[in-house]
């Protein structure tokens, strides 16, 4: 009989647990890492994790991840219901986030990730959406914005820019979680509003144009973020990453993309060889710099508006 992909995660920590590879208070790779080594869905790495939780092989430890149980943890020993708080609850949710993607979370396996009752996470969060909105508060408190801003608009709306970057790709999730249509009242992202709005006070535009800078500014950054969490869940599920990707569909795209009916993307190809590197943050550093001189010469343009110093 076959053995089921999960069960082979399971009987592999299991080996190592036996051979001494693996000792009591190890971290265990996440779910994301054991589904792109072993090549499965993220479905299937989360059932290994939980099987191995379910047996008392493995435990979470907040702030640190899944280890070996059996040792004593980095945060001290672990905590029960007794002591839960919102704030072990979202640190816990933003981990399995984090290492699972947003459509592994759910209340009930945050609880399985403290190893708590289910009704005992309801007592302090009502809801997945409440859940995620204080996520989403943590997260953006984690790059504070500094207390004396640099000189000039442009260079503090880099900085914003550069920090929300930091953010996003530390929590691939967080750019599917905010809205722009419909904002939270959430007090650490309206920080990096504010930080923006003030710096375009210098430019002197008027207050509707301003905020729609704002908010062309945040979604340039979270545009490119939103592909992180994209990227993390097509490796999950195919185990493969973005350049593996393409080396074993390069010859089906290039069959099609140089079949005479797009004459430019072949051209641009024909450069592009022997390859093309599509790093996220060169994306992003280049595009900042594009967005940046497009405003910087708009106002240019524009009597009595203030150019950058």
């Amino acid at each position: 009989m076959a053995i089921a992909p999960y069960q082979r995660i399971v009987d592999d920590v299991k080996r190592q647990l036996r051979t001494g590879a693996l000792r009591p208070g190890d971290r265990l790779p996440s779910t994301r890492e054991l589904a792109r080594q072993w090549k499965v869905a993220l479905a299937t790495a989360a059932h290994a994790l939980r099987t191995l939780a379910q047996e008392g092989v493995v435990k979470a430890v907040p702030r640190v991840g899944t280890v070996v149980a059996g040792g004593p943890s980095r945060s001290g020993a672990t905590r029960g219901s007794a002591d839960l708080t919102r704030e072990r609850i979202v640190r816990a949710a933003i981990a399995v986030a984090d290492d699972e993607g947003l459509p592994a979370l759910s209340i009930r396996g945050v609880a399985a990730k403290l190893g708590l009752p289910v009704m005992s996470l309801y007592r302090h969060v009502a809801s997945k959406d409440v859940l995620l909105f204080m996520m989403a508060e943590i997260a953006f408190a984690e790059e504070p914005l500094p207390a004396k801003p640099p000189a000039g608009w442009r260079a503090q709306l880099e900085l914003a820019a550069r920090l929300e970057w930091r953010v996003f790709k530390r929590h691939p999730w967080l750019a599917r979680v905010v809205n722009i249509t419909r904002p939270q009242p959430q007090e650490n992202a309206l920080a990096f509003a504010n930080w923006v709005l003030r710096a375009l006070e210098e430019t002197r535009l008027p207050a509707q144009e301003a905020m729609r800078v704002h908010v062309l500014l945040h979604t340039f950054v979270q545009g490119v973020a939103v592909n992180l969490e994209s990227e993390a869940d097509a490796v999950a599920q195919t185990g493969m990453n973005d350049e593996e990707f393409m080396q074993r569909n390069l010859d089906t795209f290039l069959r099609v993309a140089t079949s005479g009916r797009f004459p430019h993307m072949e051209r641009v190809l024909a450069g592009l060889r022997p390859g093309f590197d599509l790093d996220f943050d060169e994306l992003f550093e280049m595009g900042l710099r594009v967005w940046l001189d497009g405003l910087e010469a708009r106002l240019a343009r524009r009597p009595g508006l203030s150019k950058p110093r």
